[in-house]
């Protein structure tokens, strides 16, 4: 079964890893950093290693967002990020094949586990299964 594995942050989270530290998230340095991409890397050459790894991809901030909603007038509505209103927003994300839930959990507590300065902000890694296009509703 296919899952998708999604880890979060915000735009404070984003600007601490360019050192720019916030109440919300301290700022990280070159050590913070160079340990994050190490254990991230690791994950990503075992899981291709294995087999289960379809993609997987860190996306830019939330300041680099864009919103397309309809307007109660139907007129289409542009909105540029970063959103006050929004709080943690989708930060990178793995495609997995995985033979089992408690694999891809497995999986996901590793990623849980990923280095980042004392004091940085913990969010979940969310798991959610791929329908497989055949009434797998």
């Amino acid at each position: 079964m296919k899952y998708l594995v999604m880890v979060q942050g915000t735009q404070a989270d984003y600007d601490a890893m360019q050192g720019k530290g916030s109440q919300q998230s301290p700022a990280w340095n070159q050590e913070d950093l160079q340990a994050m991409y190490a254990h991230m890397n690791a994950i990503n050459d075992d899981l291709a290693e294995s087999g289960e790894l379809v993609d997987g991809q860190g996306l830019a901030e939330p300041d680099r967002t864009r919103l397309v909603t309809l307007g109660a007038d139907g007129t289409t509505v542009i909105t540029d990020g970063p959103y006050g209103e929004t709080k943690e927003m989708l930060a990178g994300y793995w495609v997995l094949e995985c033979r089992s839930l408690e694999r891809v959990t497995e999986i996901a507590d590793r990623v849980a586990r990923c280095p980042q300065p004392a004091g940085a902000p913990d969010y979940p890694v969310v798991i959610r299964p791929i329908l497989d296009g055949a009434g797998d509703i």
